[in-house]
Formats: structure tokens, sequence, C-alpha cells
């Protein structure tokens, strides 16, 4: 496409653009880490794929560089596939539709995979580089990042020598990451049990216009959840309208805060005008609670056909139940840092299949025990409801090192280019730092990245400036790590 060829930064932006054009969603990495292969081979650098589809490739030290200590370099090669309701877009097999919009990289109507595509682009610059001073290099490639790391919880460190370690997951550019929450998805399968339709009127209820955000680092945020609103409007409909509930769906990731979701509704004739009502009053309602930080909520309803069959009254109520009580957002905040978030929970997604509803959580902490108390409280509310409860996808935290030595390099480096402290910071994220640091023991890391907004969204954006300026910082301390 050459979008982004002109803007230089050393093949930064062309190796972003080729990925753009290489579906990679979760599951689906095969074709991008198989590119990644080639490009190795054709280098003739050490290259090692998994059957995860993880790559590793090694590049030796520049002049100067030979034996100076190994550094790890990190970053995810999957992305989160949104898209707005109107965008027509196969993340299977179409390439992203990127363009520039004054400062920023976006992707029309649909996720751009900055995170973690930038990091991809940053390692593979570095690798076809010829002029950049450099220590050895072990580069990752890691899949299935957004989907319960399972791409690094399975990779191998078995060849790796490095003990320096570089992950590139950071959203904001001049915050040093030094520690990130573990966090454990949990899973509830709801058996459904249907009957025949009375006669009614059919009526798909939608609720959209949300902004989203990543479940983690934008929980504190306290945006809404389509999930959460739509259990919520089922709630007050059931106290009003004698109703009975087809199904209910929203939401496409455990870890992005739900921006729609869809209720299909059967009522007598004569009880429509009263559910409009209901969705205007909620709509307001919803608006008004979050007139600061949601402006464009918006409920609509339309006739659908008749409905074959609908859920049994038991049934229905376990689903408002389960959406009503699950536990979302922030649950608390940490004692010793301020600002920062302890644990939360999220409600990913909500689907309703043949046999069963599925509901997926995404749960947060940073400290075990009151992430497990959460966990907890989920099993306990399912088991109410004659749900099956399973928790997978436990990944560690990654604890902060005040004694870093890649710390004080980065600092320094920081300071000297550009005049001013960076933040130190920890998120309350999942970043796969926390794997590697359990897989090699003494291992020094540190995160980084530059701007990028809204992610796991379709408004998800990527700073030009910030990705030339984060490169250019970055070789300066590549020349550092002697």
């Amino acid at each position: 496409m050459n979008v982004l060829s002109h803007l230089g930064c050393d093949k930064v932006f062309d190796y972003f653009e080729k990925i753009c054009d290489i579906p990679h969603g979760s599951f689906h990495e095969k074709a991008l880490s198989d590119y990644i292969v080639s490009f190795a081979k054709e280098r003739g650098l050490y290259c090692r794929q998994d059957n995860k589809m993880n790559v590793l490739i090694k590049k030796g030290g520049t002049a100067g560089y030979e034996s100076s200590p190994v550094l790890i370099m990190q970053g995810h090669i999957d992305m989160v596939c949104d898209k707005n309701e109107d965008t027509e877009h196969d993340f299977l097999t179409e390439p992203l539709e990127i363009y520039i919009d004054g400062d920023d990289i976006k992707a029309r109507g649909t996720t751009l995979g900055a995170d973690n595509g930038i990091a991809a682009a940053y390692m593979l610059a570095l690798l076809d580089a010829e002029d950049i001073a450099h220590p050895p290099l072990e580069c990752i490639f890691t899949v299935e990042e957004e989907i319960g790391m399972g791409g690094a919880t399975d990779f191998d460190a078995f060849d790796l020598e490095g003990k320096r370690f570089l992950n590139m997951d950071t959203e904001e550019e001049g915050h040093l990451m030094v520690s990130c929450c573990g966090g454990r998805r949990m899973r509830v399968y709801l058996p459904i049990e249907k009957e025949k339709k009375q006669a009614g009127t059919t009526l798909s209820v939608h609720i959209r216009g949300l902004k989203g955000g990543h479940s983690g680092s934008d929980i504190h945020l306290q945006r809404a959840s389509a999930n959460v609103l739509l259990g919520r409007f089922l709630f007050e409909l059931r106290e009003r309208v004698d109703f009975a509930l087809v199904s209910a769906n929203g939401g496409n990731m455990d870890n992005a805060i739900c921006r729609e979701a869809e209720a299909v509704v059967v009522v007598a004739p004569e009880q429509v005008q009263t559910v409009a009502a209901v969705i205007e009053e909620a709509e307001a309602m919803f608006r008004e609670e979050y007139k600061d930080r949601e402006s464009d909520i918006l409920m609509t309803a339309e006739q659908m056909p008749e409905a074959a069959e609908v859920l049994t009254t038991e049934t229905r109520d376990y689903v408002i139940a389960l959406l009503r009580l699950l536990p979302y957002g922030v649950q608390t905040m940490d004692t010793n840092m301020d600002g920062l978030v302890e644990t939360s929970s999220n409600i990913g997604i909500l689907k309703t299949n043949e046999d069963h509803i599925f509901i997926d959580n995404a749960v947060r902490g940073s400290m075990e025990s009151r992430k497990d108390a959460i966990c907890k409280k989920i099993e306990v509310l399912g088991s109410l409801c004659g749900a099956k409860v399973v928790g997978v996808h436990d990944y560690p935290g990654w604890q902060y090192n005040p004694n870093s030595e890649m710390l004080r390099i980065f600092k320094e480096v920081w300071v000297e280019k550009f005049g001013e402290e960076p933040k130190v910071v920890a998120i309350h994220a999942g970043l796969e730092c926390g794997l590697f640091a359990k897989k090699i023991p003494g291992l020094d890391l540190i995160s980084l990245g530059p701007n990028m907004y809204d992610v796991h969204t379709p408004d998800e954006r990527l700073s030009i400036s910030s990705t030339i300026r984060i490169w250019e910082y970055l070789k300066l301390v590549l020349a550092r790590l002697k």
C-alpha cells in the first residue's frame, strides 16, 4: 500500500505497514510468524519457530559489542480484532486499511494492532539494520498474548542467554514500566433451557456508542460496559413487562471493555410501547450517570422475525442475575502506590450458544489473595445460578526491582536525551514480563513504548512523532548497553 513509506525512521514504519498487510488476530498468527521466519533466513540469522508459532531470532553484537551482555527484546504479534458495527472487514483474510490522520496512524473502522505490532516493527528494523550499534540480541515474537498469553506461557527459554530483558508493550511515551499485575480468565457456562414461544412481537434491543477500552489499563477510567448496562436494562424491563428472552450477546474480547450489546426479547404486542418507554428512560439514566465519561450512549429497538423458541423464565432470570451481580470495574486500589488499581474484573464477552450462555470475565490483581477472592465470588455466583465456572489462563505478575541496572541505564539515557526524568510506573494490566521472569531466574526487566490511544477499539491510533522519538531513544540505549 505504501501509505507509511515516506515516514522513514530506519524502516520501522515500512515493517509496521507490512505487519498490517498480514492478518494476525489471536490464534491466527501463522502467516505473520512465517513471514518473520523468512525474514530471518534471508539475512542468515539464527531463527527458531515453535509449534505455537512463537519466533526467536538471534543477531550478534556489532563491532565493539561482540562480548557485551545479551539483550532480550520481546513483543507479541497477535492483535485484538474488533470493528465498528457498520464496517465490513474479514480479519482472517483482509489486510488492515491504514491511513494517516495528522500525527496518528489509524485503521479504517477497525483496530490497528499497534498493540503490539509496533514492537515487532522495531525489532525487525533493528535486525535489518547494519549501521546501528547494539549488543548481541535475542528477539522474541510471541503469539496469543491478547487471549491469555498462551505463546509466552509455552515458550521454551532453553536457548536464551540474555539476562537483560526489554519488553515493548507499553503504550505511553515517557513511562518506564517496572511492574505489572497478574490475572486469570473466569469462564461462566450457563446451561439453557428453551420452550416454544407464545404469540408476541420479537424485538432486538441494542446498546451502542460506548468508548470501550483496555480492560486493564483503562479500567480506572470508569467507563461503562455495554454488558453491564444490558443487564441493568433487562432487570428494569422485567419489573415493567412480562417478556421472554431469546438471546443476549455483547463483546468479542475478555480484555476489552464491552462497547456494544444486544438482547432479543419477545413481548405482547400491546406492551411494545412500554418497552420503548423503558428503553428511553434507561438511555437517559445511563447518559446522566456517565455524562463525564460516555457522551454517545445510544439504545435502540427494532422488530425482528418471529423467534421459534425462547429461554425459560428460570434461565432468563439466571442471565439477568449474572449480568447484574458479576463483578465489574475496579474492586480495590493499591494502598502503596497512589492511583494504581490493585484488583479489577471485566465482563468482556456475553454469547448465547445453542445449549449454553457463555460469559467471559478477565480478573486482574497485583495481590494474589485478593485476585483469588474475586475469582471465588464468581464461582459462588455461578453455582447459585446453576452455571459451570472454569478458571483458565492464570498468569503471574511482575514484581518491582528497585535495584534494576536496566532501569538505571534507561533513566540515565532518558534524562540525557530529553532533559527530564521519565515516569517510573507500574500498570494494572498483564504483560508477558511476569512469565519470562518466572522462566529465567535473575532476569532484569523493563518495558517501554510509544504513545498509543484507545487500543482494543476501532478508534485505536499510533502517534507517528512518538514512534520516531522512542526509536531514536532506543538507539541511544542500545549504544549504552556495551
